[in-house]
């Protein structure tokens, strides 16, 4: 039997908890499908399938659960894994990023020089929702010489605007399936 088109099988492994982190929003819950083994691996195989096109050297994982897909995917598919830290995770020389939140600033880090200039490289991320991390890991990976090849996620929420901001900036995104609303 062939994959449905529209991911319905692995969309249907993925909770919906209303009202989290606030009132009003609804959180899509990967976790769901992180524990059904065979849905972990058809999401896997299926990202994969969408990443061979793209000819990645190098996964770039966002931390935290995209650290769970990035390293599957990079194992699937024969290259490495560039991790995309938060401050204070990284013991070596480091480069990183700030970027504006809602309400603040973060920061993003990597290891100087674990990127080699002209790499390509595929962002991976479980979710991209308003993109603000992810156009951060974007500007880190091309600050350092990278090449972004894509930026690949199981979930995007496009009434946010990640997806269109990760355009907006050049890159190729893709997704396994889509959620309506916030």
């Amino acid at each position: 039997m062939s994959a449905p088109s529209d991911n319905s099988d692995l969309r249907a492994l993925i909770r919906t908890i209303p009202d989290f982190p606030k009132p009003g929003i609804l959180f899509r819950d990967v976790t769901s499908l992180l524990l059904d083994g065979a849905g972990f691996s058809l999401a896997v195989d299926r990202l994969a399938a969408i990443a061979e096109g793209l000819k990645p050297d190098l996964i770039a994982a966002v931390e935290a659960r995209g650290f769970l897909f990035g390293a599957a995917l990079a194992k699937a598919l024969g290259t490495g894994v560039l991790p995309i830290r938060k401050p204070g995770k990284l013991p070596g020389k480091k480069v990183g990023i700030d970027y504006a939140l809602e309400y603040g600033t973060d920061r993003l880090e990597m290891h100087a020089h674990d990127l080699v200039p002209a790499t390509r490289v595929l962002i991976v991320d479980d979710l991209i929702a308003t993109g603000g991390t992810v156009n951060a890991t974007v500007d880190l990976v091309r600050t350092q010489g990278g090449i972004v090849a894509g930026a690949l996620f199981v979930v995007d929420l496009p009434d946010l605007g990640g997806s269109a901001r990760l355009r907006a900036a050049d890159v190729d995104v893709f997704s396994l399936m889509e959620f309506p609303g916030h």
